[in-house]
């Protein structure tokens, strides 16, 4: 009989929002595989007798780590042990936990998967952007920017997006954020329209600037802005003038 994998989110990166069932089963590991965005408080979290292993993976490092931390959690499970697979955000929005799940499926361990806060809703409430409104947004996507180098063409019709939703919140897509603006206007989207790039969304370092998809680009680059980060596309940008509360 083998152990239990936990797919967890860890939220958005403040520790207080991580959920009740995600510190249950932190306190009850025997081992803890975690990524790069899970803060230090959460990790504090952990009790010191669990045996904690850093899977994350830094900006431009390849993707090979993948088949480790797989690998990892198959090897802990069938020494009948319980392994919490901690990410940032949720499991399962662009956190490649479903890829995970399917690796264990394969190989017959049994697992759970815990919903998190995703970085595009929470950092995007703590601007105090609603990305929905009933005025000005009855649609959002979320949307990668930054998809599998595996990949022989980008799949994301940034074209399309343009006049087909009133909200994008993009992930991952600081760096290709020049190149994702022009292509949008190409497809018809208005030069004007607001932008808001929020960088450490949610925790004490959380950094937001605004311009438009003309000039965001640049802006971001004058305000030495990296990642991570979570960009907002739409009308709905604006209210964070009116209701931001950070």
């Amino acid at each position: 009989m083998s152990g239990k994998v936990y797919l967890v989110g860890a939220g958005p990166g403040d520790s207080k929002l991580i959920t009740l069932r995600a510190v249950e089963l932190l306190q009850k590991a025997d081992v803890v595989l975690y990524d790069r965005l899970v803060s230090k408080k959460i990790i504090s979290m952990i009790p010191k007798s669990t045996e904690k292993i850093y899977v994350g993976r830094a900006v431009g490092d390849d993707t090979t780590h993948q088949n480790s931390t797989n690998d990892l959690m198959v090897k802990h499970a069938k020494s009948k042990r319980n392994i919490v697979r901690l990410k940032g955000g949720d499991p399962i929005i662009f956190g490649r936990g479903g890829e995970e799940a399917e690796f264990l499926k394969e190989h017959k361990i049994k697992y759970e998967i815990v919903p998190g806060i995703t970085s595009g809703i929470g950092s995007a409430t703590y601007a105090g952007i609603p990305l929905t409104h009933r005025k000005y947004a009855s649609s959002v996507v979320f949307v990668t920017g930054h998809e599998d180098p595996q990949k022989s063409n980008e799949v994301v019709k940034w074209k399309r997006l343009a006049k087909s939703v009133d909200t994008i919140v993009i992930m991952m897509g600081l760096s290709r954020i020049d190149v994702i603006c022009k292509q949008l206007i190409a497809g018809g989207m208005d030069k004007t329209t607001p932008v808001a790039v929020i960088q450490n969304g949610t925790t004490s370092k959380q950094k937001m600037i605004k311009g438009t998809v003309s000039n965001i680009a640049k802006k971001v680059k004058e305000n030495n802005i990296t990642p991570p980060t979570n960009i907002i596309i739409g009308k709905v940008v604006n209210l964070s003038d009116t209701i931001g509360w950070k």
